[in-house]
């Protein structure tokens, strides 16, 4: 699922903080919030880094077309974490596998502390909210996309 030129490439990081209300009946994070703790990496990734870039254009709509998830891994929240004043987190990695003009991949690897623990895969459409329709991507987020992208072979990123 995971290219692994991904490793060569510009990565985007973010990290997540776990909520008691994510925890199963196993004290495990349940497996349905594994994808919202990718959609908030997402969301940081094309709202707060695309307007830190001078884009803002994600705002105009996005939608998933398709997600795929491996779990690799549970993650257990820490019932003797140290630090009251911290929730503990978990890191998503992120980089964007394919790009085309009216779609793209984003991949993901989910970190708790350092073991890897999950992976995904998003196919998100670029969607025009007033018209409800696809569109394609514009230039500016084609350009602040491919910043993702992996590092072509033979490359050291």
């Amino acid at each position: 699922m995971t290219d692994p030129q991904a490793r060569s490439g510009r990565r985007f990081v973010h990290h997540c903080v776990l909520r008691w209300s994510d925890l199963d009946a196993y004290g495990h994070v349940n497996n349905a919030r594994f994808l919202t703790l990718y959609e908030e990496a997402r969301v940081a990734m094309m709202f707060a880094g695309g307007r830190a870039s001078g884009l803002d254009s994600f705002a105009a709509g996005v939608v998933i077309r398709r997600h795929e998830v491996d779990y690799l891994r549970p993650i257990d929240y820490p019932l003797d974490w140290p630090d009251p004043d911290r929730a503990p987190t978990v890191r998503i990695e992120m980089w964007v596998e394919e790009l085309r003009p009216s779609r793209f991949t984003i991949s993901y690897e989910l970190f708790d502390a350092d073991r890897l623990a999950g992976r995904a895969r998003s196919v998100l459409v670029p969607f025009d909210l007033d018209r409800q329709a696809p569109r394609r991507l514009g230039p500016a987020e084609r350009a602040f996309l491919a910043g993702y992208l992996p590092a072509p072979a033979g490359t050291d990123g």
